[in-house]
C-alpha cells in the first residue's frame, strides 16, 4: 500500500495526538519521579519503533511517483518525535548542571583526547539532528534528502560495532563516556574540590552525566532509524533486517549502560556540602559566636579578694575579678563580669590598643618588647583610641604584681552564644520532607533551619512547594536554648543516617545537649517510594550514639581568624565521623585571643533539583593555622536501588 492521502491532513492528526501526549507529560514525569528520565526515554524509543514500523508498512513497495510525499511524511514524523525529545531535554536537563559538568567534572578528567572526542561528537550529533529538521524544505531535492540519510548511515557503518568500549556508546558511533564513568567508578577520579560548588551530590552528578550524554545518544539512534527508512523509500532494498539489528544492539547497549549506571551510582558518594565562597561576607556566608572566651588583661592583685600578689599567672585557672586596685588599667577598660580562665604571663610591660566601644573585640593588638625586639599580639594597625601602657609592679622585695592575659567567659549583650534546642519539622501531614538545611542566627540564637518540599512518586519533589520553614521568635530560656560556656562549648561532628536508609527519609531534626556537647538528632519517616507517600505515625528519631570513649577531639589551639586566609575557596571537610570540637578563642599571638572560633557557615545546603534526604551531618573544615568553619551537610536519598531495565 502506498501513501496516497493528504500529507498535511495526516500531519495535523499526528500533531493532535502528540500534543495530547505532551499536555500530560508533566503528570507523567511526576509519576515517574527522579528517575522519570529513564521511563520517558524508554517510552519514546517504543514510539519511534512503532512509528517506523507503521510508516514502512504504509509505504508498501517502492513507487517513484509518490516518493516525494513519502519522504516528506517520514521527515514530518521525525519532526514530531523531535518535539518530544526537546520536551525531555527541557524537563530533565539544566543549563547550570551542564556548565558544571564541563567546567568542573570533565575538565578534571585526565584524558584530554577522550574528552575532546566526546565534545566533538556530541556537537556533531546535535548538529545533524537539527539539520534533519530542516531538510524537508521545498528547495531540497529528493537526492539531497537521500544523500543526507546515506551520510548518517555511513557514519553508522564507519567502524566495527563495539558496544562495550565506552559508556553509552551508540554502536561504533561517537561516544567516549563509558570510559569516563568507569574510571569514576574504579578510581573516583572526580576530585573532591569539584563538588565545592556543585548543585548536586556526586551520585546526582553521575546521573546527570548519564542524562546529558544519553540524550545525545537518543538523538543519534532516532537519526539512524529514520535515515534507514528514508533509504528504504528511495528503493535501496528492504532495510528492515538491518533496522532490527540496530534495535537489538541498541537495546543491549542501553541495558549495559543502565547496569553500569546503577553500579556507579551505588558506589558514588551522596554527601553534599558547601565550600567557602570566593569572597566571605559576614552575616551572608558566615556568622560567628561572639565573646565566648576572649582575651582579657588583668593584674593578679584584682583576682584576690585580699589584694595579694603571692601567686603566678598560671595559678588562676577558674576565678573572677575581686576589685580594681588603685584605679589602674582595670579602671580604663570594661570589666569582665563573668568567669576568668587559663591565665598566663606574657610580659611585664604591655602596650594595649583597645577596640572601639561598638566592637565585639576588647583589644585590636597588644605589643611588648623582649631583648630589643618588639612583638605584636594580633594585627598591628592604627589605634583609634590611643595606646594604654601597662606595667607590672613590685610589692616589697620578693613579690611582683603581674599583669596576666586570661580568658573572659562573660554572657551578656555582646556575647552571642546560644543554640536552639527545639525540633524543626517538615509538614509531614502535607507529605513534605526535608530537602535542605542551613545555620541561621536570629535574635542572637543559632538555629539549624530546614527546607521542605512535597514528596511525589518515585523520589520527586514538587518544586512549587519548596520553602524554608520559618523560625519562631524564641526567648532565651534553659528549656529551649543551650548557652555555651567554658565548661560546655563542644559540638559533635557526625553524619546521622537511619540504619535502614532505603526505607525512610528525613522529616525533621533538632540539636540537643549530650554530655555537655551539642549533638544532632534527626527525625525519619518511612515512605512508599513508588507512590511517594509518607507514614507519619511511624516516624522515629535517630542520632549517633555518644561513643564517649572513642570520640576524637580536634585540636583548635592557637589558630588564626578564618577570614584572614588569603585563598578561601575549595576547602573540603577536614573532620571525620565520631569526632568533636570545642569552640575556643583565637590564638593569643595571632589575634590576642579576641575571636571565637570556628565560625559558623550559614550558606544554604540544597540540591538542584531538590531531592529527599537520607541523612544530615555536621562537619568542620579548615586549613592548617586557621580557625575554620562548622557547617551542615546533606546526604541525598539513594536512588540507585530503583534503576530499572528498558521494557521495549
Amino acid at each position: 500500500m502506498q501513501i496516497g492521502f493528504s500529507l498535511s491532513l495526516h500531519f495535523v492528526q499526528i500533531l493532535i495526538i502528540f500534543s495530547q501526549t505532551s499536555q500530560s507529560k508533566r503528570i507523567v514525569a511526576e509519576v515517574n519521579g527522579v528517575l522519570g528520565y529513564i521511563h520517558d526515554v524508554d517510552e519514546i524509543i517504543t514510539k519511534v519503533q512503532s512509528d517506523i514500523d507503521q510508516l514502512d508498512k504504509d509505504s508498501g513497495e517502492f513507487d517513484n511517483a509518490t516518493m516525494r510525499e513519502n519522504l516528506l511524511k517520514v521527515l514530518q514524523h521525525f519532526k514530531i518525535i523531535s518535539i518530544q525529545v526537546e520536551q525531555i531535554e527541557k524537563q530533565y536537563t539544566n543549563i547550570t548542571i551542564q556548565q558544571f559538568l564541563y567546567t568542573e567534572i570533565f575538565d578534571n578528567y585526565n584524558d584530554e583526547e577522550d574528552l575532546g572526542n566526546l565534545r566533538h561528537e556530541i556537537n556533531n550529533i546535535n548538529d545533524n539532528f537539527k539539520e534533519m529538521l530542516t531538510i524537508e524544505n521545498s528547495n531540497n531535492s529528493n537526492t539531497f534528502i537521500i544523500s543526507f540519510a546515506e551520510l548518517i548511515d555511513r557514519r553508522r557503518n564507519g567502524k566495527c560495532i563495539t558496544p562495550n568500549d565506552f559508556y553509552l556508546e551508540l554502536f561504533d558511533l561517537w561516544f567516549r563516556s563509558k570510559k569516563i564513568l568507569t574510571k569514576m567508578r574504579h578510581e573516583y577520579q572526580i576530585h573532591v574540590y569539584s563538588f565545592c560548588y556543585s548543585p548536586q551530590s556526586p551520585q546526582q552528578i553521575v546521573f546527570s552525566i548519564y542524562k546529558h550524554i544519553g540524550l545525545t545518544e537518543l538523538k543519534a539512534y532516532i537519526l539512524i532509524e529514520y535515515s534507514l527508512l528514508l533509504r528504504r523509500i528511495d528503493g535501496q532494498r528492504d532495510l528492515m533486517e538491518e533496522t532490527n539489528k540496530v534495535r537489538a544492539k541498541y537495546k543491549n547497549m542501553i541495558e549495559n549502560s543502565l547496569n553500569l549506571l546503577e553500579e556507579t551510582m551505588r558506589k558514588a558518594d551522596r554527601d553534599m556540602w558547601r565550600c567557602d565562597p570566593h569572597e566571605l561576607h559576614y552575616n551572608v556566608t558566615y556568622d560567628e559566636m561572639t565573646r565566648l572566651l576572649q582575651g582579657f588583661i588583668v593584674n593578679e592583685v584584682d583576682l584576690n579578694s585580699d589584694g595579694s600578689c603571692s601567686e603566678s599567672c598560671s595559678d588562676y585557672q577558674n576565678t573572677t575579678t575581686k576589685g580594681c586596685f588603685k584605679q589602674k588599667f582595670c579602671s580604663q577598660q570594661p570589666k569582665c563580669e563573668g568567669r576568668i580562665h587559663d591565665c598566663q604571663l606574657v610580659d611585664s610591660y604591655l602596650s594595649v590598643c583597645q577596640s572601639q566601644e561598638s566592637s565585639n573585640r576588647r583589644y585590636e593588638y597588644i605589643e611588648y618588647e623582649q631583648d630589643d625586639e618588639v612583638f605584636t599580639l594580633g594585627e598591628y594597625e592604627k589605634c583609634f583610641r590611643g595606646v594604654n601602657n601597662v606595667a607590672s609592679w613590685n610589692r616589697w622585695i620578693f613579690t611582683k604584681c603581674s599583669y596576666c592575659i586570661c580568658l573572659c567567659d562573660e554572657p551578656g549583650p555582646k556575647s552571642d552564644r546560644y543554640f536552639s534546642l527545639l525540633y524543626t519539622l517538615s509538614d509531614i501531614k502535607a507529605n513534605k520532607v526535608v530537602t535542605g538545611v542551613r545555620f541561621v542566627k536570629k535574635n542572637r540564637i543559632f538555629h539549624l533551619q530546614i527546607q521542605q518540599g512535597q514528596l511525589l512518586p518515585r523520589g520527586a519533589i514538587n518544586e512549587s512547594t519548596v520553602e524554608w520553614v520559618p523560625i519562631e521568635d524564641d526567648e532565651v530560656t534553659a528549656a529551649n536554648v543551650h548557652t555555651m560556656s567554658y565548661q560546655e562549648r563542644g559540638i559533635d561532628l557526625d553524619d546521622v543516617l537511619n540504619k535502614d536508609e532505603k526505607t525512610s527519609v528525613v522529616t525533621g531534626l533538632r540539636i540537643r545537649v549530650l554530655n555537655g556537647r551539642l549533638n544532632l538528632a534527626v527525625l525519619f519517616s518511612p515512605l512508599d517510594f513508588e507512590r511517594g507517600k509518607l507514614f507519619p505515625h511511624r516516624s522515629f528519631r535517630y542520632y549517633k550514639p555518644p561513643h564517649n570513649e572513642s570520640r576524637q577531639k580536634l585540636n583548635l589551639d592557637n589558630l588564626d581568624v578564618p577570614t584572614r586566609l588569603e585563598y578561601m575557596d575549595m576547602i573540603p571537610p577536614t573532620s571525620k565521623n565520631n569526632q568533636y570540637l570545642e569552640f575556643v578563642n583565637s590564638g593569643i599571638e595571632q589575634d590576642a585571643a579576641q575571636t571565637t572560633i570556628p565560625f559558623i557557615d550559614i550558606q544554604d545546603v540544597v540540591s538542584n533539583p531538590p531531592v529527599p534526604l537520607a541523612g544530615i551531618g555536621i562537619y568542620y573544615r579548615s586549613l592548617p593555622g586557621y580557625g575554620g568553619f562548622v557547617a551542615p551537610k546533606i546526604i541525598t536519598y539513594d536512588i540507585s536501588q530503583h534503576v530499572r531495565m528498558p521494557t521495549w
